[in-house]
């Protein structure tokens, strides 16, 4: 456990002396979205703007901005995209009917989907192609889900809900496959795994969970965390499904939470009789919001931050092969040149 101690404001050097911050590690980026953000720089820094990015890149305003700012155009759906124009689809993944229009459309195409996702369509072609119905564990309206839907949608089904699962019908009980959404709560998948057992006893699944290292650990740390708290802070934008998994993980263990984009989001009354504020940030939430949170604690009396690393988290991953081929192609800087 790492100890980062700030002396209090002087405002609150006196009766405010006990109020503290625990500061979760791991938080905040995880490889995925760091690869993501990445292809989007390199390819304006490479290609030059504009460069279109189907839907958002990573599930964070702050990014997206961030990024439109230097000129990444973000567009809802791909027939928004010039033809034969550069296009970066985000790390939520996307159809085989979005690559075959993008291929139509003969858009230059830059695939930044994380790839813990593109294990998850990997699994339904397979199961697809066994002969199985699919189970799709997670939420109909999230970005991922409508990408792996797209794989197999003739055997697809989706279930949000525990309930959900006792309306499902198949052709053939004994040949059911799940998998899930990378951004469930763990114990939300449990729960419905455990019934599609329950309903359908020869049900298989993935040889490994779908639920992605960064959104585990993340929980695993809060749970670790929210028995000492009066109150959790996740950044993270509405959107974010695994910011949005956080905050139910606190309050499932009846501690208060709260999702906020920024400092801005932050009301008094919550800090009114807390002694003890976790900080957390969902995987796509940048560490500078995160240290702008701390900052107004810190301001507003809680003086010690406390950084409680549950895990070590060192997962890379390399970057796209247009991504790769575009770096090697580019001219060499001259020695002492700047770039």
């Amino acid at each position: 456990m790492t100890v980062i101690a700030k002396e209090p404001t002087a405002a609150h050097d006196t009766h405010d002396a006990d109020r503290r911050i625990l500061l979760l590690k791991p938080r905040g980026f995880c490889a995925g979205v760091v690869r993501a953000i990445d292809v989007v720089q390199i390819a304006l820094e490479t290609f030059g703007a504009p460069i279109y990015v189907r839907r958002e890149i990573v599930h964070n305003r702050f990014v997206v901005n961030d990024l439109a700012a230097k000129g990444a155009i973000f567009v809802h759906d791909i027939d928004e995209v010039p033809e034969g124009a550069r296009v970066i689809y985000s790390a939520h993944g996307v159809s085989p009917a979005v690559r075959e229009i993008s291929k139509q459309r003969k858009l230059k195409v830059i695939d930044a989907t994380c790839p813990l996702v593109t294990k998850v369509h990997v699994e339904a072609v397979k199961f697809a192609r066994q002969g199985y119905s699919l189970v799709l564990i997670g939420h109909r309206d999230h970005d991922e889900i409508e990408g792996t839907l797209g794989e197999a949608p003739d055997e697809t089904q989706v279930v949000s809900t525990v309930e959900e699962v006792a309306e499902l019908e198949v052709p053939d009980p004994e040949r059911v496959a799940y998998l899930t959404q990378t951004t469930l709560s763990l114990d939300e998948a449990r729960d419905i795994i455990q019934a599609l057992k329950a309903k359908f006893p020869k049900i298989v699944g993935p040889h490994s969970q779908d639920i992605c290292y960064a959104t585990e650990n993340r929980q695993v740390a809060v749970k670790n965390v929210a028995h000492q708290a009066d109150l959790v802070l996740v950044v993270g934008s509405n959107n974010s499904s695994n910011s949005n998994r956080l905050v139910e993980v606190s309050r499932n263990l009846d501690t208060i939470a709260y999702l906020i984009d920024d400092s801005d989001k932050i009301r008094p009354e919550w800090l009114q009789n807390t002694r003890t504020v976790a900080v957390t940030a969902g995987a796509s939430a940048p560490e500078i919001l995160v240290q702008d949170v701390i900052n107004y604690l810190q301001r507003n009396g809680f003086g010690d931050v406390e950084e409680v690393e549950v895990m070590p988290e060192n997962v890379r991953f390399g970057l796209p092969p247009e991504i790769v081929r575009a770096i090697a192609a580019a001219p060499a800087q001259p020695v002492g040149v700047a770039p």
